[in-house]
């Protein structure tokens, strides 16, 4: 297992960003959180096996139809064992 933080930036927040990576999430098996950060970002915190989070990944570069990514910076995170599912934070 990995875990990785994705820190998304673009037009991302009210475009339903975080119910569609809960959807991603959930249907590649991952587990973690994903949120809204004040400055117009999007973080999702993501484990799981490697191939299921360079999916994730893929996919949190274009985002939900109505998003507009910039740019995912990603950064690689120790694995959190309490994190048995994946929420949208609010």
């Amino acid at each position: 297992m990995a875990a990785k933080r994705y820190i998304i930036s673009g037009k991302v927040q009210g475009v339903w960003f975080r119910a569609s990576a809960k959807q991603q999430a959930d249907s590649l098996g991952l587990t973690g959180f994903v949120h809204n950060l004040i400055g117009g970002e999007v973080e999702a915190f993501v484990q799981g096996p490697a191939d299921a989070l360079l999916a994730f990944e893929d996919w949190c570069r274009t985002g939900p139809p109505l998003a507009r990514v910039t740019h995912v910076e990603i950064i690689t995170q120790p694995e959190d064992p309490a994190l048995v599912s994946f929420s949208v934070l609010r």
